[in-house]
């Protein structure tokens, strides 16, 4: 009887890991204009699994690493995004035929108003608002990007979020642990890399993290963020911008 019970845990060990460790395979398809029926070219996949991503080329092909039951996030320019799940079908038959429909965008008027210059350097530069900002570098970049306060407000403001549980940010940094590792995923992939470098609508790390676009400012304003910052950086520089709190926050916690 001794026997059997360790030979029954030892098999059931071995299945146990059979089923944790499963491969990766790759599915493929073409994606299309649901109204023109043509293909459509650099359309952006991002298995929000396992965070890897694709693009479709000139005849809007794509194929992508995945795991059954995984979720693939298509989307494009002028395009309402779309989410895949990978079906056990799509796996075994490679190729889909994904349709995407185009937005109905509402242009608004915009009114620009120009500064009053005189023409005198002197006084026109004191007309110009000017934002205090400092300049950070990101890993993989060649160039800078506008910030807030310098890291020791930032670094205050975090330490008191801790102190405070009912801080917006002490709440989201502590209850989304797994999204937020997903952000180191995201620089391990020049795909997405690349993505989030051109995008500025912060739609992809929202899905990614599993909020509300809305609340990505609100995190970036409690780690002390100028508004200058949030609203022109693009996708690549504001998951760094996140990252960074992140990591701040990990060190004070365990502090």
């Amino acid at each position: 009887m001794k026997y059997f019970v360790v030979f029954f845990f030892i098999l059931l060990s071995i299945t146990s890991s059979a089923q944790v460790i499963t491969p990766s395979q790759k599915v493929s398809g073409f994606i299309y204009n649901d109204n023109t029926k043509t293909p459509l070219i650099n359309v952006n996949i991002i298995n929000i699994n396992k965070v890897r991503g694709a693009r479709t080329d000139s005849q809007g092909y794509f194929e992508i690493d995945v795991q059954p039951s995984d979720t693939l996030h298509l989307s494009l320019l002028g395009f309402q995004s779309l989410r895949v799940k990978v079906t056990n079908d799509w796996i075994k038959n490679k190729v889909a035929k994904i349709y995407l429909t185009e937005k109905a965008i509402a242009l608004e008027e915009i009114v620009i108003r120009p500064f009053n210059l005189t023409g005198y350097l002197e006084v026109d530069s004191k007309t110009i608002p000017t934002n205090e900002n400092f300049r950070y570098s990101i890993s993989g970049l060649t160039h800078g990007y506008e910030a807030g306060e310098y890291s020791p407000n930032a670094f205050g403001r975090v330490l008191g979020s801790i102190f405070n549980p009912a801080d917006m940010l002490y709440n989201f940094f502590g209850n989304n642990p797994k999204e937020l590792k997903k952000l180191k995923e995201m620089k391990k992939d020049d795909t997405v890399r690349n993505l989030l470098e051109s995008k500025f609508d912060r739609e992809t790390i929202a899905v990614l993290l599993g909020v509300d676009k809305k609340e990505i400012a609100e995190i970036l304003q409690r780690c002390n963020y100028s508004e200058a910052f949030i609203q022109t950086a693009n996708d690549l520089q504001i998951m760094d911008a996140i990252s960074g709190c992140y990591e701040e926050y990990k060190i004070l916690k365990k502090k």
